[in-house]
């Protein structure tokens, strides 16, 4: 759907975004014309020499926004926004990854809950429940980078929404999968990769 070129902009574009913000206070207006709709997520990892830490994540899920918009728009967020952590400063830039990740519409599992497992794919497949005081999302990325198999990922996705465990095992819960292109920096300011998840499975 995306070419390798067309993912490096998108990531190029999410650190222009925040960089312009963090040097001027202004949300950019993206120059380029394309007029599709993508749910989106920007990812900025923390780089140090024995590894990577999350520094933020935000997004969109649903294609509810043109895509370089919502890139422009999640990634300042990710960087200003996410409650986890303090806003980055601007000297912080030289040492943090952008990651974007292009997401399809979500898809709701309508089989039996006890039927889940077979149908959630680790290293295709993200995550989002829904349930009565809540919902948490989980990138299809996340379980392969911390070796989750299944029945972790079902966990986690419960404990990301602010859920006990096995709430997806109740039936008012309703569990949706989609799946997502990953572009991300190999160093800061570096060359753009597209993530083969699927390495990991």
């Amino acid at each position: 759907m995306f070419s390798d070129t067309e993912g490096a902009s998108l990531v190029r574009l999410a650190r222009q975004a925040v960089e312009d913000y963090l040097d001027r206070s202004v949300i950019i207006e993206p120059e380029a014309s394309d007029v599709r709709k993508f749910g989106v997520f920007v990812t900025l990892n923390q780089v140090t020499r024995a590894k990577e830490y999350l520094r933020g994540c935000i997004g969109f899920p649903l294609p509810e926004k043109r895509l370089h918009q919502s890139v422009v728009h999640a990634a300042v967020a990710a960087a200003t926004q996410d409650p986890r952590f303090p806003p980055v400063s601007r000297k912080e830039l030289d040492s943090i990854t952008f990651e974007v990740s292009v997401l399809t519409i979500p898809e709701e599992l309508r089989t039996s809950q006890h039927q889940y497992r077979d149908q959630i794919r680790i290293g295709q497949d993200g995550l989002i429940l829904r349930w009565k005081y809540g919902s948490g999302l989980l990138l299809p990325q996340v379980p392969v980078e911390l070796r989750w198999d299944v029945d972790e990922y079902l966990a986690n996705i419960c404990y990301k929404a602010g859920a006990p465990p096995d709430v997806w095992l109740d039936p008012s819960s309703k569990l949706f999968r989609f799946q997502a292109m990953v572009f991300k920096e190999m160093e800061p300011r570096g060359p753009v990769t597209r993530l083969d998840l699927h390495q990991y499975r």
